[in-house]
């Protein structure tokens, strides 16, 4: 049994901090790319389509006005970015709000060390049901490269590998269990302690 570090996972969750380091990081995953056009791009339309009076129709001034078939779009969407900035302690108080709520609530696990050698997607989902994680959406955070747990748990959709010095606030929360090897805790001290 290892005890927690106090500094990760001793804090007072902060809500207010999490919630915005939520809403920054899903509009910072949007891609902003969606466009239409406007009147003054659509082709075509360059002449009048009748004569301004005397017709007893509207009058028209283009075949591509927004009220036409095959007009432009009126204040359509136009490329944007949505990025959002938080400032670096602002991040860290997040996680750390996180991290300590996990453990609040039992739902944190720390092993030894997370060797497969084989890479079997067979043997890891056996460890998995050993731990009594099978059935649950798990973030699993390691010390570094570790070809054969990546390989062997590619292929379970409930389960995300990650180095544990690039854990961040969305996947924490968004996982029922976090299991963290002892070196990708010392990690995690060094990197945000």
């Amino acid at each position: 049994m290892v005890d927690l570090p106090a500094v990760l996972f001793g804090r007072e969750p902060n809500e207010a901090v999490v919630h915005s380091y939520i809403v920054a990081y899903l509009a910072n995953q949007r891609q902003g790319t969606s466009s239409t056009k406007t009147r003054k791009d659509v082709n075509g339309g360059g002449i009048k389509p009748w004569r301004q009076k005397g017709t007893g129709r509207a009058r028209a001034g283009t075949i591509r006005s927004p009220l036409w078939p095959g007009g432009g779009t009126v204040f359509g969407p136009s490329p944007r970015s949505y990025e959002t900035r938080l400032p670096k302690k602002q991040k860290r108080l997040a996680l750390l709000s996180v991290l300590s709520d996990k453990a609040r609530n039992d739902r944190v696990k720390v092993l030894a060390d997370l060797n497969l050698p084989d890479g079997k997607t067979k043997n890891f989902a056996a460890l998995l049901g050993r731990l009594g994680l099978s059935d649950k959406k798990v973030l699993i955070l390691h010390e570094g490269q570790n070809a054969d747990l990546q390989l062997a748990s590619r292929n379970i959709p409930a389960i995300k590998v990650s180095r544990a010095r690039l854990a961040n606030v969305y996947d924490v929360l968004d996982a029922d269990m976090l299991v963290i090897t002892v070196a990708g805790l010392k990690d995690m001290e060094e990197v945000f302690g």
